[in-house]
């Protein structure tokens, strides 16, 4: 079953995380449509990393539905993810800097031939993926990650996540510790990604970054998902209102999907 304008390509349905005694993760509704960005704010210790990890099968969830397009599934490790098509860009990126761009994008899934490493049919693969994303600011697809500046080390941790086929992109805080100029090419790169049909789910606490790239913004409070709009629906104080209150008199809070 593929995902439609009326299926999200995913749905959480009342996803609960407890660590001990602490509840991390309360009943959280969310979609996440395809083609669209949609992003994820909240102060810290709201429950945003968990979500994601929930997502990404690093911290399964205790109780609640996922669906995917439709159908309902477990993702109980990060391997059911990747099997799906979920892929994550953590802040850390984690990229290896004593390996090229090549060798970043395939580690641990290397492709082979006749018992060696196809270093052909990686360098077109990686080459491919890059100019399809229309990144350019790199040298070479052989450069050492070491030499990358932050944007172009952005750059290269997105572009392996969408090489093996992902259909959903969830990335933490792309364009933290960036420059202007950096961040201006990541955010063009996060909206190509929905623009190719992608889902993204981008967590960020940069406001400005949220509602020039978003379609959607949901709100996380102490664990729960207060709203989850249009960004043309909100502005910049009613978002840090649900996030240090969670709710807002600017708020009609008819309508919310993700809303507890």
């Amino acid at each position: 079953m593929a995902a439609t304008a009326a299926t999200p390509l995913l749905r959480l349905e009342k996803i609960t995380k407890s660590f001990g005694p602490v509840q991390a993760l309360i009943d959280v509704d969310l979609d996440v449509p395809v083609g669209q960005v949609t992003a994820l704010v909240g102060d810290n210790g709201a429950g945003k990393s968990t979500l994601i990890k929930a997502i990404a099968g690093i911290y399964p969830a205790d109780g609640g539905r996922i669906l995917w397009a439709g159908r309902p599934v477990h993702i109980r490790h990060p391997r059911d993810a990747a099997a799906l098509g979920i892929e994550t860009v953590y802040q850390d990126l984690a990229l290896a800097d004593n390996l090229d761009i090549v060798q970043n994008m395939f580690l641990g899934r290397e492709v082979t031939r006749h018992w060696a490493l196809d270093e052909e049919d990686m360098e077109r693969k990686a080459r491919d993926t890059l100019a399809s994303l229309r990144v350019t600011t790199v040298r070479s697809i052989r450069q050492p990650v070491a030499s990358l500046s932050g944007g172009q080390r952005q750059s290269v941790a997105i572009a392996k996540a969408v090489l093996w086929n992902s259909k959903l992109v969830i990335m933490d805080e792309p364009t933290a510790a960036l420059g202007v100029a950096q961040t201006r090419n990541v955010l063009d790169l996060v909206r190509r990604l929905a623009d190719q049909g992608l889902a993204v789910l981008m967590v960020s606490h940069n406001m400005n970054d949220v509602f020039e790239v978003s379609d959607r913004v949901a709100v996380m409070f102490l664990g729960r998902m207060a709203a989850c709009r249009p960004a043309s629906e909100l502005d910049v104080a009613t978002v840090v209102d649900i996030m240090t209150t969670g709710t807002s008199t600017r708020l009609n809070n008819e309508g919310d999907r993700g809303a507890n």
